[in-house]
């Protein structure tokens, strides 16, 4: 008995078992009807959506400028420290810290009187030897005069002559002296050596100074240097650039949105790349007669070493980069586009770039929506700045009988 419960609940489980298989298979036959029919309720197939609206630009054909950029330091022409030669009491400074002075301004004055006195000390002595210069010449005329010259011996005679050039020696010797003496009375009035810019003073009027002390410092800030720094790459364009002719220079602020004089030319190009950086130095002179350009400034240096001539130049945005490489999206005349491989030079300005390959001047290329295109799709071109045209009521209704027409319920669910 027992085993033919055992065959019996063996059957029942075989059954069971291809029940459940014949449920499954069956579920699996109904889930596409049942997904064709989800998506008849959501209108079928994907309607077409229409042209993609995206920004078209044409490629431009223009000259484009090659710069080098750099970070340069704005240096003085000229940086002097002013210090008088001789020592005493300053009686007055005649500058006011910041005044640009011209060369040979009195800056200070020394007390004079030492060296006034010294002058008229050598000028007096010089007068006595002149006066002693002239009796000893007359003595000497008339003892050498013939009517003389028998009564007055040869030796008196050597004596005399000696005598004339001994004072006449004393008397150069004195004006030597005045001449000293008239430095050292110029050196009491401390003028500019060169046009600049006054620092702040280092001591006030009343103080008494020695030789050497510094008194303010000048500094020439027209014309100025920038000096900066470029990869050794860069010197065959540089030295290229300088056989042509003038290499032109501007500064611009840290952030390159402004110019800050324009005006500058390449003046020296240093005569060594160092070993630890790989970079060369470079020089350039700028006329700031308005001192725009202020030593110790740090500016951002723009130099033009060539131009491209007839250069195919596209927005940035344009170009597109993928794993082959660099392309953009070219618009066709039937207003579909094809992707093309192109190749990126130098940058022009902020927005663009020049392309050196794959464009030529006059092809529609997409500036803007090219991330939802792929290539044939059909695009509705617009310039830059427009916008696509709002949909018409008949173009809203045949989208929507369009959409209507794949539920097979007819209505809302």
């Amino acid at each position: 008995m027992s085993r033919l419960w055992k065959i019996v609940l063996l059957v029942v489980a075989v059954l069971v078992v291809v029940f459940v298989g014949l449920r499954m298979a069956g579920g699996g036959k109904d889930k596409p009807s049942g997904e064709a029919a989800a998506s008849g309720e959501r209108g079928g197939p994907q309607a077409d959506a229409g042209p993609v609206p995206v920004t078209v630009i044409e490629a431009q054909r223009q000259d484009v400028p090659v710069y080098a950029s750099a970070l340069g330091t704005v240096s003085a022409m000229n940086t002097v420290t002013v210090s008088p030669q001789i020592g005493g009491q300053l009686m007055s400074l005649n500058f006011r810290e910041g005044q640009e002075v011209k060369k040979g301004d009195v800056l200070a004055v020394i007390d004079p009187r030492s060296a006034q006195a010294s002058y008229d000390e050598a000028s007096a002595a010089k007068r006595q030897n002149q006066a002693q210069l002239a009796t000893a010449r007359s003595n000497y005329q008339r003892s050498s005069a013939p009517e003389y010259a028998q009564y007055v011996a040869k030796t008196d005679l050597d004596t005399q002559r000696n005598q004339v050039a001994q004072f006449e020696s004393a008397v150069a010797a004195n004006e030597a002296s005045m001449r000293a003496a008239q430095v050292q009375l110029q050196y009491t009035k401390v003028t500019a050596p060169i046009t600049g810019v006054a620092g702040i003073r280092a001591v006030d009027a009343g103080n008494v100074v020695s030789a050497g002390t510094a008194l303010v410092t000048l500094t020439q800030v027209h014309p100025i240097h920038v000096v900066f720094n470029l990869p050794e790459r860069q010197l065959g364009d540089v030295r290229t650039a300088q056989q042509a002719g003038a290499v032109q220079i501007a500064a611009l602020d840290r952030t390159d949105a402004h110019v800050i004089s324009g005006d500058g030319t390449l003046d020296v190009v240093d005569n060594l790349i160092s070993s630890d950086s790989g970079t060369f130095r470079a020089r350039a002179l700028f006329d700031n007669q308005a001192n725009v350009l202020w030593p110790g400034q740090f500016v951002n240096v723009r130099l033009q070493l060539r131009t491209i001539g007839g250069g195919i130049v596209i927005p940035t945005q344009a170009v597109m980069r993928g794993p082959d490489g660099e392309y953009v999206y070219v618009v066709q005349a039937d207003n579909t586009v094809k992707m093309q491989t192109v190749r990126s030079g130098v940058e022009v300005g902020d927005s663009h770039v020049q392309v050196t390959e794959g464009l030529k001047g006059g092809e529609r290329v997409v500036s803007e929506g090219q991330f939802r295109l792929k290539p044939g799709a059909k695009v509705n071109a617009l310039k830059p700045g427009e916008t696509p045209a709002a949909p018409t009521e008949a173009e809203l209704k045949a989208a929507q009988q369009q959409n209507g027409g794949g539920r097979r319920g007819g209505g809302p669910r």
